[in-house]
């Protein structure tokens, strides 16, 4: 009775995945609340012990997998808060359109020959920032192109021993129970035609069966992101401007921002500013959005965590009327004005001489307890949902040095990737790359519930014998098949399976029922080894079938149905794929 009802659990889980009726983290929330209520009402009891208890059902939640994801969501926020990854981002802008196809490219084809000679996770957490960046500036978007990153990783860990821990696994289990010994490259020759055929369709059919951008984006909720800030930059003898000459009446690095005006002493040099070089000591005047504003503008946090807010003038404001010095505004409300928007028409005037009105915006920064203090105040009305968190940029380097040590680190086998990502997460906000609550803020609750709802229904098939239930009934169903029909069938059973347990957790249970069958078979158990292997990888049809899958989930803004979409046209055209060479390759 308790596998029948835990199948029942699991298919309606399954149906309101796909159908998206109900929020994804609440589906699963209700998985596991419905597995509990089951077990605890009617124990699964052997002679005098219980099964399956409480904290079996619930040890998804200390899984190390699930440590390992959340912990690499907070490195990769250290990254983005520090604005570590804004020299890639400019790197990236200066690309030809034409080219950035080539390098998306280049970058998923080299994390699929990177992931046959290293954990899968570290080379996607590595090319999540390069490969979004690019998709997101030159046209498919990022929405596009992260789900084929993780496909094509999980290909590229089927050409040798040691692309995933499955393989490992299985190589160990057969190395313990029989005579056989699987050899660093013997995966490799059947290996590269799943993943050439894979490939192909993950590069050039994927794509388009994914939307541009999947759910709302962060450039979705700032309604205002497009509107323009008058700003100023003061060239010190430190600013990285100082010396740049003006090409063609525009200075390169403020091609994206149109310069206004410069003040030089007491001249104001206006545009085109031909042959001008900037100096020590000039004032440059521009328009930009916040976005440039706050890339370009030093607010001198001092290595706080500085918010940026847009603050409306109030009818009858004390600031109406006023010029805008600021050194007074500062010193009085402890914010830095980073730019204004006029209610009226944009001019050509020096910003300390223009007078604030009613329904101007100032865009100001300041730390996160003067922004509550803003929200009190009667002159300035704060727009609601503007207010954002500025990079730390002084951390930058930091925060890239860390997140290279926990790439090398579990890369190179000097730590556990779990280990090694805890130390990296601990090591950010330490370092204050970024605060504990935009640590706290990374932690994606959807993810969390995902990985625990997997494991509860893992663990209650298992228990249950639902699994082994599953593959001793296709043993009796072919019996009398022939060999091709056997492993085929083999093949797409483990396959589905491995997209609702772990890969890891079917692949052991599979490979000693794979074993038996050959032998009762009399042929080499060296085809159905492979194909417990090749299929136990198949984890591309729902966002729980991988860990690489639910890395890319939240940068891409996925939901289920994305997963099954394309990841299920791919499972059936690589066991389609294996069911058509194995005959050939294994001489069947």
């Amino acid at each position: 009775m308790h596998m029948w009802l835990t199948f029942a659990i699991i298919a309606i889980t399954i149906f309101l995945f796909a159908s998206e009726w109900i929020e994804m983290e609440l589906t699963a929330l209700g998985v596991i609340v419905a597995l509990l209520i089951l077990f605890e009402v009617i124990p699964l009891v052997e002679g005098e012990t219980v099964v399956l208890s409480t904290s079996t059902l619930l040890s998804g939640f200390a899984n190390t997998a699930l440590i390992t994801i959340l912990a690499l969501l907070v490195i990769g926020q250290g990254l983005h808060q520090s604005g570590a990854l804004d020299g890639v981002t400019q790197i990236l802008s200066k690309t030809r359109k034409s080219r950035a196809s080539l390098i998306i490219f280049a970058c998923l084809i080299g994390a699929g020959i990177m992931s046959a000679f290293m954990n899968n996770t570290p080379v996607v957490v590595m090319f999540i920032p390069i490969v979004a960046a690019l998709a997101n500036r030159y046209g498919p978007g990022a929405g596009r192109m992260l789900i084929p990153l993780s496909y094509i990783t999980i290909l590229g860990g089927m050409l040798t021993i040691v692309g995933s821990s499955t393989n490992l696994l299985v190589a160990g289990l057969v190395e313990a129970t029989s005579d056989m010994k699987i050899g660093f490259f013997d995966l490799f020759m059947p290996g590269i035609i799943l993943a050439g055929i894979g490939t192909i369709y993950v590069l050039f059919i994927a794509p388009f069966l994914l939307p541009r951008q999947s759910g709302k984006t962060d450039k979705d909720k700032t309604a205002r992101s497009g509107i323009q800030f008058l700003a100023r930059l003061d060239l010190n003898k430190e600013h990285k401007l100082v010396g740049q000459k003006s090409q063609m009446g525009i200075f390169p690095d403020l091609k994206d921002v149109t310069v206004r005006l410069i003040k030089r002493g007491k001249t104001v040099l206006l545009p085109p500013f031909e042959d001008v070089v900037l100096s020590v000591g000039d004032i440059v005047q521009f328009a930009g959005t916040r976005e440039q504003v706050s890339r370009l503008v030093d607010f001198n946090t001092r290595g706080e965590h500085f918010m940026l807010a847009e603050a409306a003038i109030a009818p009858a404001s004390r600031l109406g009327g006023r010029p805008i010095v600021d050194e007074e505004f500062t010193e009085q409300t402890n914010f830095f004005i980073a730019g204004i928007q006029r209610h009226r028409r944009m001019t050509r005037d020096l910003r300390n001489k223009i007078r604030l009105r009613p329904g101007d915006v100032l865009l100001v920064a300041g730390t996160k307890k003067n922004i509550r203090k803003l929200r009190l105040d009667r002159d300035l009305m704060v727009l609601d949902g503007s207010v954002s968190t500025i990079h730390a940029f002084t951390k930058a380097n930091q925060a890239l040095a860390i997140f290279a040590g926990v790439v090398l680190a579990s890369a190179t086998g000097l730590l556990p990737i779990v280990v090694a990502a805890i130390l990296g997460a601990l090591v950010m906000i330490g370092t204050g790359c970024l605060s504990l609550g935009q640590a706290s803020r990374a932690i994606d609750r959807q993810i969390v519930l995902l990985i625990a709802a997997s494991i509860a229904m893992a663990q209650a098939l298992e228990k249950t014998g639902g699994a082994h239930f599953v593959a001793q009934h296709l043993v009796d169903v072919l019996d009398g098949q022939s060999v091709p029909v056997i492993l085929s069938a083999l093949f797409i059973v483990i396959a589905i399976l491995t997209n609702l347990l772990s890969n890891n957790a079917t692949a052991l249970l599979f490979t000693p029922i794979a074993i038996s069958i050959a032998a009762s078979l009399g042929v080499s158990p060296t085809p159905f080894i492979h194909a417990v292997i090749f299929a136990a990888n198949c984890s591309f049809a729902s966002p729980m079938g991988y860990q690489t899958n639910l890395l890319v989930m939240r940068p891409g803004n996925y939901r289920f149905n994305d997963f099954l979409r394309t990841g299920g046209p791919l499972v059936v055209i690589i066991w389609l794929s294996f069911s058509l060479i194995a005959p050939w390759y294994y001489s069947l």
